[in-house]
């Protein structure tokens, strides 16, 4: 019987596959993070009201549970993070940064729950917060 294929040849065809594996793995490699900060980037915290309504649509389905959307309208970048469903009110949400670098546009807050003694609401509530800023081609990271 007559092999069709020799043993140097497959060893040699093997090679090549790997070699053109790996020279694709290289080529498909993540963009290097940079997050130094380039700078903090100014920004309004929105009304219920001042929400565009497809957005607010997306934050009332969400907002059950732990969500951070970003939306757009090519003039400005809307950035929303909610907290869930709390047992009462008197939450509150502070912005810790909001900042821009090489690479992306940097969030980070805080859920600030109610002051022990202070008179809260005895009813579920759902804390989010919605900021505005220009809007820049550029991805989100939620800190």
């Amino acid at each position: 019987m007559r092999r069709i294929v020799s043993e140097k040849n497959l060893l040699c065809l093997l090679s090549l596959m790997i070699l053109l594996f790996a020279l694709l793995l290289a080529g498909c490699g993540l963009e290097k993070t940079d997050n130094r900060k380039l700078k903090d980037l100014s920004y309004t915290i929105l009304e219920e009201k001042d929400i565009p309504e497809e957005f607010l649509a997306v934050i009332e389905e969400k907002k059950e549970n732990i969500f951070k959307l970003t939306y757009t309208d090519q003039e400005n970048l809307y950035i929303a993070v909610g907290y869930g469903v709390q047992e009462t009110g008197g939450y509150s949400i502070s912005v810790n940064q909001c900042y821009l670098t090489k690479n992306a546009v940097y969030f980070d807050t805080t859920l600030i729950g109610p002051s022990k003694g202070e008179k809260v609401n005895e009813v579920k509530s759902y804390p989010y917060l919605v900021i505005k800023t220009k809007y820049l081609e550029k991805s989100v990271v939620f800190e």
